[in-house]
């Protein structure tokens, strides 16, 4: 999809590239391996879904929902008298997490861009997000206007990736890459990003800037299986389908984009192991209590 048709008119402004790439090639990618991705990432939401402790009964967002993994999950700890709401940009996504979902699952959907929309207010109980609140132009706005949504003391919890430094999942293929093809464009500092959330102390800031208390971080360092079970070739299709190598690799020349390829698979090759290929992560569980 040309980035240049995609309606990005019910997000923010700012949020317009971010809005016009999760409709485009991000989202794209993320459904062609939907299945692939949520089995790498089965360790971020199970640390995601311990720290939110779900009840019975309570009434849950989602916010950057994507194919519907976690909202899905969600939906089975509420039960029948409880609600998940999955609110993401990305059309393709929404799409691919609707047809997911169990038909008698207490969910629905939205595509909105949470920095403004509407949310109905003191509707939830507990916001939660895996992996998906670090591409606002201007997190604090996001955060506070998230917050309309959320009861007198309910819960936020999220998880986000660390520095890119503490993740050779996306680091090592970033550099093999880049032997090859230009460097990436650099980054004003905490610029909507996968890595945006990466420090501590921003995070921190975020949350507290927009009125959130009793903010918690968790570090949480682990290995993720690249391949899902696929092996190498599986991995690598991975490293370029969701992280920044794959940024690098776009649209370059063919004879190029394969040596990059061919580079990311030497760099990957050495945690490639009979059972998978095990590669170095470091994410965030965050929490926090609405006053």
């Amino acid at each position: 999809m040309d980035a240049a048709v995609v309606d990005t008119s019910f997000g923010h402004f700012e949020n317009a590239e971010q809005i016009a790439f999760w409709n485009g090639a991000g989202g794209e990618r993320w459904v062609a391996r939907r299945a692939e991705l949520d089995a790498m990432l089965a360790p971020v939401q199970d640390a995601l879904l311990e720290r939110a402790a779900i009840q019975p009964n309570e009434r849950v967002l989602d916010i950057g929902c994507g194919c519907g993994a976690t909202l899905i999950a969600a939906a089975d700890k509420v039960g029948p008298g409880g609600s998940v709401l999955g609110l993401d940009v990305s059309a393709a996504m929404l799409t691919a997490a609707h047809e997911q979902a169990p038909a008698e699952a207490p969910v629905s959907f939205v595509q909105a861009d949470a920095m403004v929309h509407h949310f109905k207010a003191a509707s939830a109980d507990l916001v939660i997000s895996r992996l998906g609140v670090m591409y606002f132009a201007d997190p604090v706005r996001a955060v506070l206007n998230i917050r309309t949504a959320l009861r007198s003391e309910g819960r936020v919890a999220f998880a986000c990736w660390g520095e890119l430094r503490d993740n050779p999942w996306a680091l090592e293929p970033l550099q093999a890459a880049y032997d090859h093809v230009p460097k990436l464009p650099g980054l004003r500092p905490h610029a909507p990003d996968d890595f945006a959330f990466g420090a501590a102390e921003w995070v921190e800031k975020v949350l507290t800037d927009a009125g959130l208390r009793r903010v918690r971080l968790e570090r949480c360092d682990v290995a993720l299986d690249l391949g899902a079970g696929g092996g190498l070739d599986a991995a690598v299709q991975t490293a370029l389908a969701i992280g920044p190598a794959g940024r690098a690799v776009a649209g370059q020349p063919t004879e190029a984009a394969e040596a990059a390829t061919s580079a990311v698979r030497k760099a990957l090759g050495r945690y490639a192991k009979a059972h998978g290929v095990m590669v170095p992560a470091s994410f965030w569980t965050v929490t926090a209590v609405d006053p």
